[in-house]
């Protein structure tokens, strides 16, 4: 991955920027050395009625390699939510599903089933979640502790 080929990815939405989809930009901006384009376009809904909608969203989700879910999506439009990531598992599109921000339960087990790999919010692990699931890279990243016997 590099400026010149970043992941492609979408973020679940209901045509509208929630607190959940734009902290999902400051965690992945704050990684070092990951590159991407978004292809999910909120703030541009579509005219019409309920297939003109999914339309849109199939129009944004064809071209990604994977997809990241935000289960808080899910209480208040479970459908929506539903479809997106439906269609992203029929096209082969591997789903990244956010817990809920500030371990505030887990996610509903119908949404749950439909996702690929689960992560709590942390950019480290969205970060390689990403990486693994869009481009099958394996992170080794290790922890180091430091500490001071006396």
């Amino acid at each position: 991955m590099s400026q010149a080929n970043p992941v492609r990815l979408f973020v679940t939405h209901a045509w509208e920027n929630s607190d959940d989809y734009l902290r999902v930009f400051e965690y992945l901006e704050s990684a070092r050395n990951f590159f991407y384009k978004n292809y999910s376009t909120p703030d541009k809904r579509p005219t019409g009625d309920k297939e003109a909608l999914r339309e849109d969203l199939r129009r944004q989700i064809s071209p990604v390699e994977v997809v990241i879910a935000l289960s808080s999506l899910h209480a208040a439009q479970p459908d929506l939510l539903t479809f997106q990531l439906l269609y992203a598992q029929a096209n082969h599109k591997p789903v990244v599903l956010l817990k809920p921000f500030g371990g505030g339960g887990e996610a509903p087990k119908a949404i749950l089933d439909l996702a690929d790999e689960v992560v709590a919010w942390d950019e480290r692990a969205l970060v390689d979640a990403i990486r693994r699931q869009a481009r099958h890279e394996e992170t080794t990243r290790w922890d180091t502790i430091e500490f001071k016997l006396d």
